[in-house]
């Protein structure tokens, strides 16, 4: 079908706060390359918002996906479990950097992963407050989005959001928040709505994510480490979208040297098949009765063999090297867009998570999010696609495979190069 006939479709059938208001439809891809049902062809920057670090259809993770399904494709891991389960398990408690001996539990989606945490956390410590970060981003589902440090859309029209939820500010300078201001907000929570004897995690994303890919000081982690180990705080890192070698590192986290209590990921985690996981200290995770974590689909079998190949891709073909000098690439090729035109400012990268941000101009630092949104459109015409972000809808973030060919890599940068100048 043609992306106009299926467009006819999607407007028919479905939901409208669930429908892209893209009227392409993806057909095929390869890497970073795909093509809509007409035939066009698109040079991918988005990867699947994350989740594709090691491209679409890796060949080792295809021939992983088509081997389980010849063995196995369903049994519910709680009524009979399957080596894949254990085995991703046992992979990511040898390279995730929590506190001590780690134990795993599997879910379908970053949303379901912080869920889980959360229960978790409340089962360990018998309390029940949360705290997060303005900017953040962790879900979909009511606790996640009481959770967002975002209201439109994701709260909007929902209605109430549940309580014990409680927001500090992220230390982002560029907006006039510094590290110092963020921890004395962060305490001034602690103080006036988050008892510390009854809080039960503070939760935050190494590099926000939606929030606009500004990364929060090693510092800055660390005093949290120290803040939470003072008051008996579990301290949960979200790297649902940061994890998986989008950092130069497997994990964000590792750039800073703190070891969290309880670590979330998902996204590239199997690179397109749905599958998170929660990670953390043994004693914690056992805290709460049997059976009282799971789900039907929860570690599917197809999804297992998906997520041991991408952890086998890593080993075999030095991922996070390529991500190093992915990064290195963008942040030179960024810094010459900042010099060249008036409204690019605030280029940042850690790896290849990579960000600016488009303003009026650089002395005033107000936020155009009309040029994000001119920006993203003009890469589509030119058959990029490209994604903006952040608390102002004014960041452009670069979500490119790490496997991108340098060929594709230099043809989608051209194409950016572009349409920054015909916005200026």
């Amino acid at each position: 079908m043609s992306n106009k006939e299926l467009q006819a479709l999607k407007e028919r059938y479905v939901a409208a706060g669930a429908a892209s208001p893209n009227e392409q439809f993806a057909d095929h891809a390869t890497n970073a390359e795909l093509w809509d049902a007409d035939g066009k062809r698109m040079i991918d920057f988005a990867g699947g918002i994350g989740v594709l670090n090691l491209g679409h259809r890796h060949p080792k993770v295809v021939a992983a996906v088509k081997a389980q399904l010849d063995k196995l494709m369903h049994t519910c891991q709680t009524v009979m479990p399957y080596e894949g389960y254990v085995k991703v398990a046992e992979k990511l408690s040898h390279v995730v950097p929590v506190r001590g001996h780690a134990k795993v539990m599997l879910a379908n989606s970053g949303a379901e992963a912080l869920e889980n945490a959360l229960k978790i956390a409340r089962a360990a410590t018998g309390r029940t407050n949360v705290i997060c970060f303005d900017g953040g981003y962790h879900g979909r589902t009511f606790m996640t989005m009481a959770m967002n440090g975002k209201v439109n859309p994701y709260q909007t029209d929902f209605g109430p959001m549940p309580g014990t939820v409680f927001r500090a500010p992220y230390p982002v300078p560029y907006h006039g928040v510094s590290e110092d201001e963020a921890l004395r907000g962060l305490k001034m929570v602690m103080k006036t709505d988050a008892n510390p004897k009854d809080t039960a995690a503070i939760v935050i994303e190494p590099v926000l994510g939606e929030g606009g890919f500004y990364a929060a000081p090693a510092s800055f982690l660390k005093a949290i480490r120290e803040i939470c180990d003072e008051h008996g705080i579990l301290m949960i890192v979200d790297e649902v979208q940061s994890g998986f070698g989008r950092t130069g590192k497997m994990f964000a986290i590792e750039h800073s040297g703190v070891e969290p209590d309880i670590m979330t990921m998902a996204k590239s985690m199997a690179d397109g098949m749905p599958i998170s996981a929660i990670v953390g200290t043994d004693r914690i995770m056992d805290s709460s009765g049997p059976n009282s974590l799971g789900g039907t689909y929860t570690g599917s079998p197809t999804a297992c063999a998906a997520a041991l190949a991408v952890m086998e891709v890593f080993e075999e073909e030095d991922i996070l090297g390529q991500s190093q000098r992915l990064g290195d690439k963008l942040k030179q090729r960024f810094s010459q867009w900042q010099e060249k035109f008036p409204h690019v400012d605030n280029v940042r990268n850690m790896g290849p998570m990579a960000a600016f941000e488009l303003v009026d101009d650089k002395t005033s630092r107000k936020p155009r999010a009309d040029l994000a949104g001119a920006l993203t459109q003009k890469a589509k015409e030119k058959g990029l696609i490209l994604l903006s972000c952040g608390m102002y809808a004014n960041s452009i973030r670069f979500l490119m495979p790490v496997t991108i060919e340098d060929k594709v890599l230099e043809e989608g940068l051209a194409i950016v190069e572009e349409a920054l100048g015909e916005i200026a």
